[in-house]
């Protein structure tokens, strides 16, 4: 729910304008605090959506991937397994040094995305190995 401040709101969030009389009640109501990530697991949204779900992420979480092709509707099989690939921007200083200037291809969109990995999997000849389109 948190956003960026905007000029047009006077410098104040979409959030922070919104009336939310429901929402309000419920925090006067009730504070505290939830553990959604299990000691030792990386604090990331998946593990905590998995948490908040119900399930505990010690337990069936195996990575981005799975939830990711699951919510693409790609089914597996026991003996089958995701990889979640990114674009990404590099910059070659040398032979020996790369550096990654972007983990998401300078926010590349989906629309431009989408040329990109039809091209890879063209050119790559990976017997049993499938690529699937994300979302940007």
């Amino acid at each position: 729910m948190a956003d960026y401040p905007l000029k047009e709101l006077g410098g104040k969030t979409p959030l922070e304008t919104a009336e939310t009389p429901h929402m309000d009640r419920i925090a006067a109501c009730r504070v505290g605090l939830v553990r959604t990530i299990p000691e030792g697991m990386e604090p990331s949204s998946d593990v905590a959506n998995l948490s908040l779900l119900g399930y505990d992420p010690q337990k069936y979480y195996t990575g981005r991937a799975p939830l990711e092709a699951a919510s693409m509707g790609i089914a597996f099989r026991a003996s089958q397994m995701a990889f979640r690939m990114n674009l990404v921007t590099l910059n070659w200083k040398s032979d020996r040094e790369i550096v990654m200037i972007s983990h998401s291809a300078g926010d590349i969109s989906t629309e431009d995305s989408v040329q990109i990995v039809e091209d890879l999997k063209e050119k790559l000849d990976l017997p049993g190995i499938e690529i699937y389109q994300g979302v940007a």
